[in-house]
């Protein structure tokens, strides 16, 4: 089987409620959405969901990406995945998001030439997995309604972004407590918003109000701080911007840096690096998150929700972006049982029928 094309696709589609973090404010998903094609007659469909906070990369440069990547593939079989990375590391460095784009649709091929669902193909564990639904800032009585809202659909575990400032954290948190009950779990983002010794004590504050953990709470680049927050720090510490690869990951645990890890594919570039990042975790006692860009759509969820059902060292989910969406562009993938579980296609690969190409540019 060899690759003959890969066609690129612009969507943008405006969230249903603009969705702010401490580095800023989101208002759509965008992304570049791709199909592989094959001379097999075999087409995979695949995500790359620039999202300029995190990844400092936007929708121009990944499509240019893909383009360039389209010219060294184009005659490779798109089931070798070990030189598939070996072309696209050679022809561009970093470019996780590109990256991520053609490696969805591979792995979707790949479940198609074996007729297996992707979660079959990954590992196979389990054919669902839950998720939280997360709260961006906002007024903390804005906040609590939202979380209590979620609770009422039938989310179990909230997720709030916090890393404003202490006052405005420790009344977001409280008000969110009050709102939906004892019985809730509650997860903090602070998105590289505080500083070392600011997050003890703030994380010593806001755990009065029973956190199940906290994400990234210190600067991508501060991994001494990450370790003096963990260290320091009663309640499980995660990295998210500072895990971008399998070097970071081995770094993190090697180090004690943190007590959890957050994967997202459009960091790594994939699925083929997101299952280095959990086997490295998986071998130091470290569990690990899937997480997804807030600009994704369902494809980019559907395939992290694919890695999340397979493999049992992924105890948590964070693959909230589609409840997001006013619209979906493209028909298939998961649906949902229950508001919070995704529960994958048994289709084969990612189980996406066809992109809504009317949606597209």
């Amino acid at each position: 089987m060899k690759i003959t094309n890969i066609k690129t696709y612009r969507m943008q589609v405006p969230l249903v409620r603009p969705f702010r973090i401490a580095l800023g404010l989101i208002t759509h998903a965008v992304s570049c959405l791709v199909e592989v094609e094959t001379d097999a007659g075999i087409t995979g469909y695949g995500e790359g969901s620039p999202g300029p906070l995190i990844t400092g990369e936007n929708l121009d440069g990944t499509i240019a990406t893909v383009e360039r990547l389209k010219e060294k593939l184009i005659g490779m079989d798109p089931r070798d995945m070990e030189a598939i990375y070996t072309v696209m590391n050679r022809t561009v460095a970093y470019a996780g998001t590109a990256k991520a784009a053609i490696d969805l649709a591979c792995h979707d091929i790949i479940g198609k030439s074996t007729n297996l669902p992707l979660y079959k193909v990954l590992g196979g564990l389990s054919g669902e997995i839950e998720t939280d639904m997360t709260v961006g800032i906002d007024d903390p009585a804005v906040m609590a309604e939202h979380a209590k809202a979620h609770v009422q659909a039938g989310f179990n575990v909230i997720k709030t972004k916090v890393g404003v400032d202490f006052a405005s954290d420790l009344a977001r948190v409280r008000a969110i407590r009050e709102a939906v009950g004892d019985q809730v779990k509650i997860r903090l983002d602070a998105n590289q918003g505080w500083k070392a010794k600011e997050a003890v004590e703030l994380i010593n504050r806001l755990n009065e109000y029973d956190i199940e953990l906290v994400e990234q709470p210190v600067p991508r680049f501060d991994f001494e701080g990450l370790k003096f927050v963990t260290a320091h720090s009663s309640v499980p510490i995660m990295a998210d911007e500072s895990c971008w690869d399998s070097k970071d990951a081995l770094r993190l645990v090697s180090q004690r840096a943190v007590d959890l890890i957050n994967i997202k594919l459009m960091k790594c570039g994939g699925l083929y690096e997101a299952k280095k990042i959990t086997a490295i975790a998986e071998a130091a006692g470290v569990e690990v998150m899937l997480g997804c860009m807030a600009e994704e759509s369902g494809i980019g969820v559907t395939a992290a929700a694919s890695l999340g059902a397979a493999l049992k060292n992924i105890t948590r989910a964070d693959l909230d972006a589609t409840f997001s969406l006013k619209e979906l562009p493209y028909e298939g993938g998961f649906t949902v049982k229950d508001t919070r579980h995704l529960i994958l296609s048994s289709d084969p690969g990612l189980g996406i029928k066809r992109l809504k190409k009317e949606m597209l540019a």
